[in-house]
């Protein structure tokens, strides 16, 4: 285990610890959340210049939408739903 030490303005401090987002479990969640959201901006970002770079042009709403629904479609046939 780390032991680490911040300084918060007082009023931020005082809500945190009323929200109980200043025991260690809950700064743990807080934490691994927040890495999870940068490491997957930075695939997004990663994916993004690659399609760039392949020069694919922009999908219509049209086209996403019908992605979406072919993806679901077979999440739930994988699944064995209907």
């Amino acid at each position: 285990m780390t032991t680490i030490e911040i300084e918060l303005p007082e009023a931020t401090a005082k809500a945190a610890r009323e929200a109980g987002l200043l025991t260690p479990q809950a700064l743990d969640r807080l934490l691994t959340d927040a890495i999870r959201r940068r490491q997957a901006a930075s695939s997004l970002l990663a994916v993004a210049d690659r399609v760039a770079a392949a020069g694919i042009g922009p999908m219509s709403m049209e086209e996403i939408n019908a992605e979406v629904k072919a993806a679901r479609d077979e999440r739930r046939q994988r699944a064995g739903g209907h």
